[in-house]
């Protein structure tokens, strides 16, 4: 009895023992891939931390960062991810997602001259001159922005809209030929490169004033107050010209889906950002 008594303190012995080398090293490789994963994060780049980071950039985002050193790490991802670290109209691109509300067309991503998009359809005469045109699931967008306007005193209507490829490319060439290129290009696109192409933007006035004076008019303070509700943004805002590339103009509106501008008018950002942000690195975006 005592011999196996004995022998059980033994093994008891043992068992605890391996207990705490198991414990120990347990301990041991807990510490190492700790330290491992502080190494890891220790070794990427500041611009790395935003889901929109583009690993193929990074010297872009490095170069553009030191020659624009007073700007966010979080704004130099954006604005590279646009291509801002490029001339306008330089390294340019056929823009993806065709007959897509979230589709982009700016400076550096254009239409080809034959493109017309699906289910265009004429706006009621009741909220625009004759003869304007939207993509169908814009158009109702607008007529029911109108009618909201209305009922609320006020009136957008719709003075231009859907432009083909050649419309533009006469339009363009007046401008060029009256002002010149540098200062065509800071109000008008160039063909092939123009909004108005996508057949989802519009250009508005109250109906009485010039559009270009629109923002003066109480028309715009609703549209301000209301636009996004129905899927639109002002399209190129005051104060972010070196962004999208043109002049304020408080007539172009842009309808992107009630989700995309809400986001957009919560956030304060242009289309072309939130593009940058949500929509080029491929996620996937629900109206």
């Amino acid at each position: 009895m005592i011999m196996v008594g004995e022998r059980m303190k033994k093994i008891f012995k043992i068992l605890i023992l391996g207990l705490i080398i198991i414990f120990l090293i347990f301990i041991f490789m807990v510490k190492i891939n700790d330290t491992s994963e502080k190494k890891s994060v220790a070794t990427k780049s500041k611009y790395e931390q935003f889901d929109f980071y583009n690993s193929k950039y990074k010297k872009r985002y490095e170069s553009y960062h030191k020659k624009n050193p007073d700007l966010s790490t979080e704004n130099v991802v954006t604005y590279v991810n646009i291509g801002l670290d490029n001339s306008f109209y330089t390294n340019t691109q056929k823009t993806p997602y065709l007959n897509k509300e979230y589709i982009l067309v700016n400076k550096y991503l254009y239409l080809d001259s034959s493109y017309i998009p699906d289910n265009l359809e004429n706006i009621s005469v009741k909220y625009a001159r004759s003869g304007m045109r939207l993509v169908k699931v814009a158009k109702d967008a607008f007529e029911k922005m109108a009618s909201a306007a209305l009922n609320d005193n006020r009136k957008i209507i719709a003075m231009s809209s859907y432009r083909s490829f050649q419309y533009q490319e006469q339009l363009y060439n007046r401008y060029v030929a009256n002002d010149g290129v540098n200062a065509a290009d800071t109000y008008s696109a160039r063909p092939g490169f123009s909004e108005h192409q996508t057949g989802l933007c519009v250009d508005v006035y109250d109906g009485v004033i010039d559009y270009t004076n629109f923002e003066k008019t109480d028309s715009f303070i609703w549209m301000q107050d209301n636009a996004y509700k129905y899927g639109f943004i002002l399209r190129y805002p005051d104060g972010k010209e070196n962004i999208t590339g043109y002049q304020y103009e408080s007539w172009h509106y842009r309808y992107v889906g009630e989700k995309i501008a809400k986001y957009i008018h919560d956030k304060n950002i242009t289309f072309d950002e939130y593009y940058a942000q949500k929509i080029d690195n491929k996620i996937k975006v629900q109206n």
